[in-house]
């Protein structure tokens, strides 16, 4: 090799070095726990020598729906060694102890645990908790990794143990049975981009169905106990074009659920679909219009153990607790928030809400969608408390009436927005 040619690639060297050294700078202010290697995945302004505000007001947006950061500012400099960028972060707390509660007549739940939905400052979701419901015991420990090492690729484990009453609905009368659920899960996560992904899993799980001791008729119909161990696979694809303003939301997220479950003592098969929209919109400063669609069909046994329930805590407040069952339904909630309060740690709302849902009975006709008996709407108000500072931290108190019965109604308390 030639003098000469150690001479071009030096030039060449310090060429490629100086225009390294010449792209814009990306940095964090405020960060507490979260790491910037996992924050930079959402950044796309260190692409670009000159970024356009409009794309730095997407970075600060992008950053703002992060679980974790309650806001997030920008600001750009010139320097002779090229454009630098200065994010702004103000992060909230994640890792929180659980206590929740809620309520309807006849049945009181709590919970409690932990839970950090940015573990280790990366974006995971870690979980354990223990409730109690209709007095009986439950637990479930789950932990998610959306992106390993950055890649599109993600998973899920999660074990759990659900135990509760519940409400069957036979010919002569309703029978409750005590039922118990044991199960361990585990997906696998696919990223497309920012906002699609797509999750397949498994989860091996046995239901145990025994008759309660708490009964309203003398002489109960169906079996005394039922033992069934199963398989479920799943394939979720989620779109999700949410923004986050504090507590405001706006835009559209949905997604597709398909479930297989195969039941390994009489080798039969039972499959279910779920389709979920959720669209928010800001009107002004202080309000907030949120409204969800779910629609579902699954295989129609003629059987008692359907899959869809009619329940305060899921889907219409104020009609009780699993008043009853289907193979099909259609359910629309629509609310209304509005701000009476804010400071920099505390926010108010007031909310007004309509509730309202059908279903199909098992062995039925998907027509049953459309009759009048089927059809339920609950209409009603309520009031948020929201802790701003600690993600998610809301105190929701609802009360609903039925606007065809006046005499059913019901007040619903729990943690977290209904929706």
């Amino acid at each position: 090799m030639t003098v000469k040619h150690l001479f071009l690639g030096l030039v060449i060297t310090l060429y490629f070095i100086s225009s390294l050294e010449a792209q814009q700078i990306v940095a964090f202010k405020g960060l507490k726990r979260t790491q910037e290697s996992y924050l930079l995945q959402f950044i796309h302004s260190n692409l670009s020598n000159s970024p356009k505000d409009s794309l730095l007001q997407a970075d600060v947006q992008r950053l703002k729906n992060i679980a974790g950061i309650g806001n997030a500012f920008y600001r750009k400099d010139t320097t002779d060694r090229g454009v630098q960028i200065f994010f702004e972060i103000e992060e909230v707390k994640t890792l929180l102890p659980i206590f929740n509660f809620g309520g309807i007549e006849g049945n009181v739940w709590f919970q409690v645990g932990f839970s950090d939905i940015n573990w280790q400052g990366k974006g995971q979701f870690l979980s354990a908790a223990y409730q109690n419901n209709d007095r009986r015991h439950s637990g479930n420990v789950y932990y998610k990794i959306p992106r390993i090492n950055g890649t599109n690729w993600g998973f899920t484990a999660s074990l759990n143990k659900w135990s509760s009453r519940e409400p069957l609905f036979f010919p002569e009368g309703t029978v409750n049975y005590d039922y118990d659920n044991d199960g361990i899960g585990l997906s696998i996560i696919r990223h497309f981009n920012l906002n699609q992904n797509l999750e397949v899993g498994g989860t091996y799980f046995i239901e145990n169905y025994t008759k309660s001791e708490f009964q309203f008729l003398e002489n109960t119909p169906g079996p005394l106990g039922l033992r069934q161990p199963k398989w479920l696979t799943k394939i979720l694809y989620t779109e999700n074009y949410l923004n986050y303003h504090s507590f405001y939301l706006s835009g559209l997220t949905w997604q597709a659920l398909l479930q297989e479950v195969y039941n390994t003592l009489d080798k039969t098969w039972f499959h279910s679909f779920q389709l979920q929209a959720k669209y928010y919109a800001r009107f002004g400063e202080k309000g907030n219009l949120a409204a969800r669609l779910r629609l579902g069909i699954a295989t129609n046994n003629n059987t008692p153990f359907a899959p869809f329930v009619a329940d305060s805590h899921t889907n219409i407040r104020g009609i009780g607790n699993r008043i009853d069952r289907g193979t099909a339904q259609a359910v629309l909630n629509a609310e209304y928030r509005h701000r009476v309060y804010e400071n920099k740690k505390w926010g108010a709302q007031i909310v007004a809400f309509s509730d309202t849902g059908t279903w199909r009975n098992p062995g039925g006709q998907l027509k049953d969608l459309l009759d009048k008996e089927q059809f339920r709407q609950f209409v009603g108000g309520g009031f948020r408390i929201i802790y701003k500072k600690i993600y998610g931290a809301v105190l929701r108190v609802d009360y609903g009436i039925d606007i065809f019965n006046k005499d059913q109604r019901g007040a619903v308390i729990g943690f977290g927005q209904y929706f």
